[in-house]
């Protein structure tokens, strides 16, 4: 169990917050690029006429290259170093997007998707290792949850840019590799001592269970809500009838409440012990859940309990980081970053599909009837975990923490 420790001034978020201020620049840069492409890749591939099932296979060679990054990524920061690691990266992704308005057929832009899923998995694996080696058990979750908040900001910034711009031009694509380039420099300039090199690189997934299984479990079920609400959020609201206008006010609602709420978990949890805070958010996030799933709400309580959900649920894989990386060595991190965004993959890759045939089979309230019974699971597993080291302190015996 991790000590719950009094927080100190000299180890505040703040104060941290100081050294890594160049890496959250280019993490804003860089998601804000990527976002931007994101975007504007279905979009021109729906006018260039890919048809609907190559467009949905862009998303997936997305995943798929991530999945495949997170294997190699600890091989490449071994051999090369942090910046020097984080620079190729980018500059693999600044040729990925420059390929998709110059080369705009299905099987260019799904290497090009593939190969930005690939480095992004690396990018992530880099930041996030570096956060966490800056950060001490007393404010970790604080810390994390201040790279989170710039995430979705920049996510929310990329989206925004692509209004005005024409699809079919190349300006869009222009603008996301300019952001990607100007994402190196931050980084490329920072007096910040990079982190020490990882020692394995091979990912070890036993390991990581032996590691922090609540932080495996909590990853899985994080990628597997998070990934079927992004794809299918929007195709509920249809089905409950609300208009086409006023589907993004619901998923707005959602990413606005994430922003929000992973700090002030992420906060408490560092005075708190981290299950605790998993336990309570997730329960709290499953009763959203199977409120959206029973009641079907429409206008201002459709919003409402899309912003709760959000502000209780998008905090599980901070606090699952967070957990795993207090019971890790520094130079393990780059490790556990990659081993928790693999098996996130894994759920955001397979439980999408999962739930678009369960809304088929029992209708739109099946998707966050679904995502109930992952957070509601998952808060079991926390209290579990809690339950069992209690019993084990009161008999005097130790055991391996889950």
């Amino acid at each position: 169990m991790r000590a719950c420790p009094t927080l100190r001034s000299s180890d505040s978020a703040v104060q941290t917050l100081y050294p890594i201020a160049a890496l959250l620049l280019s993490v804003f840069l860089l998601i804000a690029g990527n976002s931007l492409i994101g975007v504007v890749a279905p979009v021109r591939a729906d006018l260039a006429g890919f048809g609907d099932l190559t467009i949905g296979l862009l998303g997936s060679a997305y995943f798929a290259g991530m999945l495949l990054g997170t294997l190699k990524t600890p091989a490449i920061v071994r051999r090369v170093g942090h910046i020097r690691a984080f620079t190729a990266f980018v500059a693999i992704a600044i040729v990925a997007i420059d390929i998709m308005p110059v080369w705009p057929t299905p099987g260019a832009w799904l290497v090009s998707r593939a190969l930005l899923g690939f480095v992004f998995s690396g990018i992530y694996a880099v930041i996030e290792s570096w956060i966490q080696a800056r950060a001490s058990n007393a404010n970790r979750g604080a810390l994390y949850g201040i790279y989170q908040i710039v995430n979705f900001v920049a996510s929310a910034s990329g989206q925004l840019l692509l209004r005005g711009l024409d699809p079919n031009a190349f300006v869009p694509f222009t603008i996301g590799a300019s952001l990607f380039a100007l994402g190196i420099v931050p980084l490329a300039i920072t007096r910040a001592d990079a982190p020490e090199a990882p020692r394995e690189v091979k990912l070890r997934l036993s390991w990581l269970l032996d590691l922090s299984p609540i932080s495996v479990a909590a990853a899985l079920a994080a990628g597997a809500a998070n990934g079927a609400a992004f794809a299918l959020a929007p195709i509920y609201a249809l089905g409950i009838g609300v208009k086409p206008s006023a589907v993004p006010l619901f998923t707005v609602a959602i990413v606005l409440g994430s922003a929000i709420g992973v700090y002030p978990a992420g906060r408490l949890s560092d005075r708190v012990d981290r299950r605790v805070i998993m336990a309570f958010v997730m329960t709290a996030g499953a009763a959203f859940e199977a409120a959206l799933a029973s009641l079907k709400p429409v206008g201002v309580p459709l919003a409402a309990l899309g912003f709760c959900v959000g502000l209780t649920t998008y905090a599980l894989y901070t606090l699952a980081v967070s957990l795993a990386n207090d019971r890790a060595k520094t130079i393990e991190m780059v490790l556990v970053s990659a081993g928790l965004l693999f098996i996130y993959c894994l759920g955001a890759i397979t439980a999408p599909p999962l739930a678009s045939l369960a809304m088929r089979a029992f209708g739109p309230s099946a998707l966050f009837a679904q995502n109930a019974i992952v957070h509601g699971a998952l808060a079991g597993f926390a209290v579990c975990s809690l339950a069992v080291e209690a019993r084990s302190k009161g008999r005097g015996r130790r055991l391996t923490p889950l």
